[in-house]
């Protein structure tokens, strides 16, 4: 930035244990020409280039319609936000660029990105064409948002219909009580040796983001939250112990998860351990584009089971409301083109190719209709989106909650893999993690 921002000490201390996400070497954009943009995109695709290449049919449309070039980096979600921070911090970074919606209100914080009111608001068609859950991850509730909603993502349950079929399962849970018992149904010994080789359920347990999300909906679900109304951490509260009790009870009481998810890190882990037959049902936001890439077809999909069937509000959480922002940097020298390809990239159009493109969620209400988005799989994550998930809290600090709740799951299971975890364990963990919370405010 060509100004110092004053939070940027604040935001370093929290890039430091944000998400769980390792540092990267930073890496400026050069400087580009009036007739030229930089952007920085996430990983949506297969890969890297599999990303650009899906990005380049919108990208070459924008430089048709306005005549403005687009000098495109795609990014993995492992450097992400580190390079997002360096950029900040040193001023060199892209025009637009991506942001996972849950750093918004912590990115939000440095100052480093437009504020999308004025000519940005006007450009992207105001806030009424798009998702209401969507647009509110913004930035922090009250304030301005600085951040526009791009795709949207929500958790599925996905299984194995060949497995449901050879279990002689029907249908998919829609009860924790069913999808506890189908489980068992589906830990299997095939081989013979006296141990369960095919599972019930599989989980990326050393994953810290995605077990933050558990923590987030399962305490939800149970009646808690992460949050009190005076924004003081509760992250050892009862419910919100019993819902990761009942998370880490999968692997550590119940027996449906095997040992080695412990130490899975990659949500594609799990996706191979559903498709190659080890696992039967799994928590997801977008397998597809890993299922078409294999040609595994044997995969149904259905809600997240509840505590009660049927629940509303709260309690009828079944994902937070997961996908990808777009954001122009305040100190573009580019800035009204940054803002045309804005524009273009919330267009109706460009959201039914990209998120057709890329298996995700149409952020902008029309686009919703078009019947690339009308599969049973789109529809539940649309319901999900829509009707049955809530904003992962909008705090400045969201990352280190996602790190100290996520790291104390990814420890549990640890411990599960190994030996016991007991409910006293269990709130110990919590306990800690609150504290640390409590000290960082």
């Amino acid at each position: 930035m060509k100004n110092p921002l004053k939070v940027l000490s604040a935001v370093a201390a929290t890039a430091a244990l944000a998400l769980g996400l390792s540092a990267c070497g930073g890496g400026s954009s050069p400087q580009a020409s009036s007739d030229t943009i930089t952007y920085w995109a996430s990983d949506q695709g297969n890969s890297l280039d599999d990303t650009a290449a899906k990005l380049k049919p919108t990208l070459d449309r924008f430089t048709e319609k306005t005549g403005v070039k687009v000098q495109l980096e795609v990014i993995s979600w492992t450097d992400l936000y580190n390079r997002i921070l360096t950029a900040v911090t040193s001023g060199d970074g892209p025009d637009v660029l991506n942001i996972g919606n849950t750093w918004a209100v912590t990115l939000q914080e440095t100052g480093a990105f437009e504020p999308v009111e004025g000519e940005l608001l006007e450009a992207v068609g105001g806030k009424d064409r798009f998702l209401k859950t969507s647009w509110s991850t913004g930035g922090a509730e009250g304030k301005t948002p600085t951040s526009v909603p791009l795709y949207g993502l929500a958790y599925n349950m996905y299984y194995n219909t060949k497995l449901f079929k050879e279990a002689g399962i029907e249908k998919a849970p829609t009860t924790w009580d069913e999808f506890v018992a189908d489980a068992k149904k589906l830990t299997k010994d095939t081989n013979g040796d006296g141990k369960p080789d095919q599972w019930g359920f599989t989980a990326a347990g050393a994953s810290v983001s995605a077990n933050s999300h558990q923590a987030f909906i399962r305490g939800l679900q149970n009646g808690g939250t992460l949050f009190d109304k005076d924004g003081k951490p509760t992250f050892d509260s009862d419910p919100q112990v019993e819902g990761v009790k009942q998370f880490v009870d999968l692997m550590a009481t119940q027996k449906v998860m095997s040992p080695s998810d412990a130490e899975l890190s990659q949500g594609s882990q799990k996706v191979d351990n559903l498709i190659n037959g080890k696992a039967a049902m799994m928590f997801d936001q977008s397998p597809l584009k890993n299922f078409a890439a294999r040609d595994f077809k044997d995969w149904g999909v259905a809600p997240i089971p509840m505590m009660t069937a049927g629940a509303t509000g709260d309690r009828g959480t079944q994902s937070h409301v997961a996908g990808i922002n777009l954001s122009v940097f305040k100190n573009s020298d580019n800035k009204a083109n940054a803002i045309k390809l804005a524009a273009f990239l919330t267009s109706d159009e460009e959201q039914i190719a990209l998120n057709k493109a890329y298996s995700s969620l149409p952020v902008v209400t029309a686009a919703s209709s078009d019947a690339a988005f009308q599969t049973e799989e789109v529809k539940a994550k649309n319901d999900a989106l829509a009707n049955h998930s809530l904003p992962m809290p909008l705090i400045a600090k969201e990352g280190q909650m996602e790190t100290l709740t996520g790291t104390a799951i990814k420890n549990l299971f640890a411990k599960a893999a190994t030996g016991t975890v007991s409910e006293d364990d269990i709130r110990a963990a919590l306990k800690d993690a609150n504290n640390q919370m409590a000290a960082a405010q």
